[in-house]
């Protein structure tokens, strides 16, 4: 009857720590998936962080009196700040005088980036809208200094590389410099 009883006491014994074992594990997983969810969280902060940082490099992209904004420059440029410019030569719309090619430049970067943001051609009429695909183009092509943005906002990606966007560069400097 004694070994029974030390059988049943070992057997609970070892039942008792298994289940505690499994129970730590399981608290364990809960904990990492915890830690998990909150790094996910960081993370995304982070990535909220560092597109706040690039949009105020663009939109306050300041250049000498700190008072004329690079994109305020480029819309002067192409618009003399007129929503409702058209060019009917090219096909240029709004204060950005985009063109159908660009929203069709950043719609394919919206799907690659798995964004369900679509802009249509009547978008370009609206300066908000204008101004979000400034910045999706910009940032895209990591476009980081003032003339690299005027220059490929005038050019294309290869702007940089076109001798013709030097002389968009150069009334994009005046419109600073003023």
């Amino acid at each position: 009857m004694k070994v029974i009883l030390w059988m049943l006491f070992f057997t609970l014994s070892i039942w008792a720590v298994l289940g505690l074992k499994n129970s730590i594990d399981q608290e364990e997983v809960k904990i990492q998936n915890t830690i998990d969810s909150l790094q996910n969280v960081i993370d995304s902060l982070k990535l909220e962080i560092d597109t706040l940082q690039w949009e105020n490099q663009i939109w306050d992209f300041n250049l000498s009196n700190n008072t004329v904004h690079l994109l305020s420059a480029i819309i002067h440029v192409e618009s003399s700040n007129n929503d409702s410019a058209y060019n009917s030569y090219e096909d240029a719309v709004g204060c950005l005088q985009i063109r159908k090619t660009m929203v069709n430049d950043v719609n394919r970067i919206l799907r690659r980036q798995k964004s369900d943001i679509r802009f249509t051609y009547d978008d370009r009429w609206l300066r908000s809208k204008s101004t979000q695909k400034f910045g999706i183009y910009c940032k895209h092509y990591n476009l980081n200094t003032a003339e690299e943005i005027a220059r490929c906002w005038n050019g294309g990606p290869r702007g940089m590389n076109k001798p013709l966007t030097s002389t968009y560069w150069r009334k994009v400097q005046e419109n600073l410099d003023s």
